[in-house]
């Protein structure tokens, strides 16, 4: 049987809206190495192997927003579809000081299988939706950890991240910081822009309206925290969408 590398849920929702999950599973297949990268579970259970809870907030948010969802399904360790394909951090070696054993030897004909095994697979179906209207606005969802070893904690409750199109992602993050108990990051905790990266490959390059929502990972731990955080983004997302007149 084929490793399907991408979940799509609720395709034929009506919504201009089609929200992404770029790393949504700390799933290996099989093939990789056995199914194991040699990190032990509670590696494979930090931000560094995918985005806790950015799967739950992206189902819910789909729902509520009556749009379609796409979720990879494989580890960013395996290979992250959040970079180019020529990014040399599309296949880490070391994150946030862990070796990822089963990466520290993987050359370019491995690197290769992997794009075509998962990567390409992904983007391709992304494409595919985003493509099924003219209209469609990306709405791309992540989150990150409070802190990274040896660095400050960050502050912010949520992130919005935009390129060289804010169109969407400005105006969405003066609404947020008008909610009294937000701590609001403009593209932070990073920036907002890699070459090759899916909100450039499916809405800068295209045009497509889009922005990309970070939310700290401790704030949606539970099912109950994800369904309240994207109940609250919803209608939000919706106001800001309408009165941008994108």
């Amino acid at each position: 049987m084929t490793y399907l590398p991408f979940h799509v849920f609720g395709e034929d929702r009506p919504a201009r809206w089609l929200v992404t999950c770029d790393h949504a599973a700390n799933t290996v297949p099989a093939e990789v190495n056995g199914g194991c990268l040699g990190l032990p579970p509670e590696d494979m259970a930090r931000h560094i192997a995918f985005d806790p809870g950015a799967a739950g907030v992206t189902l819910a948010l789909a729902e509520m927003l009556n749009a379609p969802a796409i979720l990879s399904n494989f580890s960013r360790l395996v290979i992250d579809p959040n970079r180019g394909e020529d990014d040399p951090t599309v296949l880490m070696k070391l994150y946030d000081g862990t070796i990822i054993p089963a990466n520290r030897n993987a050359g370019p004909e491995e690197r290769e299988r992997r794009l075509n095994a998962y990567y390409r697979p992904y983007h391709q179906a992304q494409a595919r939706l985003a493509a099924r209207q003219e209209d469609t606005v990306l709405l791309s969802i992540h989150s990150y950890t409070r802190q990274l070893r040896g660095r400050q904690p960050r502050p912010w409750h949520v992130g919005i991240l935009y390129g060289r199109d804010d169109r969407l992602a400005k105006p969405l993050i003066r609404r947020l910081e008008a909610e009294p108990d937000l701590c609001v990051g403009e593209n932070e905790p990073y920036g907002g822009h890699l070459d090759g990266d899916s909100v450039d490959r499916h809405a800068i390059k295209p045009g497509r309206a889009n922005v990309l929502i970070e939310i700290r990972n401790d704030l949606i731990e539970t099912d109950e925290q994800q369904y309240a955080w994207a109940k609250r983004l919803a209608p939000i997302l919706e106001e800001v969408l309408d009165a941008t007149g994108l």
